[in-house]
């Protein structure tokens, strides 16, 4: 190669090279300037959307740590309650409506809890929601709580929508205290009328009436209540007694000398099951 034909060359590799060069300092001074370096306009058009990602937040449950909470079970509409057991042996239920009461009932739930019993309770939303807190301690201590409307009124003299206002607010004191709404109801006075079979239902409770009532809100005397609770003790009897509504000293020491009879004769004190009793 001829020597003005090699400088030629060099030269011209000399000027690739300086301007390579150029280009990669532009490029460095670039990226190392006040901030990163903005990605080209998009094109003309609706913006394109990035794809979403799943949020660990909704793949989490809202409440709780199990499977939400089945619907209850709608009874069938009965045409009158159910006023005993059913089934074998020498098997009891007590029962307590229109409390719960601060003086009267803790003292009963001392006594079942001595020996050992479950019972249940027909309480009034009024007074439930004075006393959220005995509503607690009765599903602590497995008792079963039923509704026995708002303000203890005769169904029977009630529009449809008014025994329907009693029954819902009692069933929601009662959701939100005992942790359950009522499976069991049981009409004032034992005033029963087909709106009343037909509502429980609708809300999911069975109607429980009773075999045996004390009438200790006559006050009769703890002597006899007692008499009238052994008189009348056979296997599958629901036994009617009161914790609230006046004073109910009476009956709490009935229960006391009762209640442990009932057991050494042989009796056991149980409270009913959804869809049997």
């Amino acid at each position: 190669m001829k020597k003005d034909q090699l400088l030629s060359r060099r030269a011209l590799i000399a000027a690739a090279a300086a301007a390579g060069a150029a280009g990669t300092a532009g490029a460095l001074a670039a990226g190392l300037g006040s901030g990163p370096a903005r990605p080209p306009a998009p094109a003309p058009g609706p913006p394109q959307r990035s794809p979403l990602k799943p949020s660990a937040y909704r793949l989490q449950p809202l409440t709780g740590y199990g499977a939400p909470r089945a619907a209850p079970r709608r009874p069938p509409v009965r045409s009158e309650p159910i006023l005993r057991m059913t089934g074998r042996g020498r098997t009891m239920l007590l029962t307590f409506d229109d409390g719960p009461h601060p003086e009267y009932t803790p003292q009963i739930l001392d006594t079942l809890a001595k020996y050992d019993v479950r019972a249940t309770f027909f309480v009034c939303g009024e007074m439930a929601g004075y006393n959220p807190d005995l509503l607690s301690r009765m599903a602590d201590e497995g008792h079963v709580v039923g509704n026995h409307t708002w303000s203890h009124p005769q169904l029977t003299r009630l529009s449809r929508r008014r025994i329907r206002s009693e029954m819902e607010r009692t069933s929601e004191v009662v959701d939100k205290a005992y942790g359950d709404p009522p499976r069991w109801f049981r009409a004032p006075y034992g005033a029963w009328n087909r709106a009343t079979f037909e509502l429980g239902s609708e809300l999911g409770m069975e109607p429980l009436a009773w075999t045996v009532d004390t009438l200790d809100w006559t006050t009769p005397g703890t002597g006899t209540i007692v008499e009238r609770v052994e008189d009348g003790a056979a296997p599958g009897v629901v036994v009617l007694s009161h914790d609230a509504g006046g004073d109910r000293s009476q009956s709490v020491r009935a229960l006391r000398r009762y209640l442990p009879e009932l057991l050494d004769s042989g009796y056991h004190l149980t409270t009913p099951r959804s869809g049997r009793l």
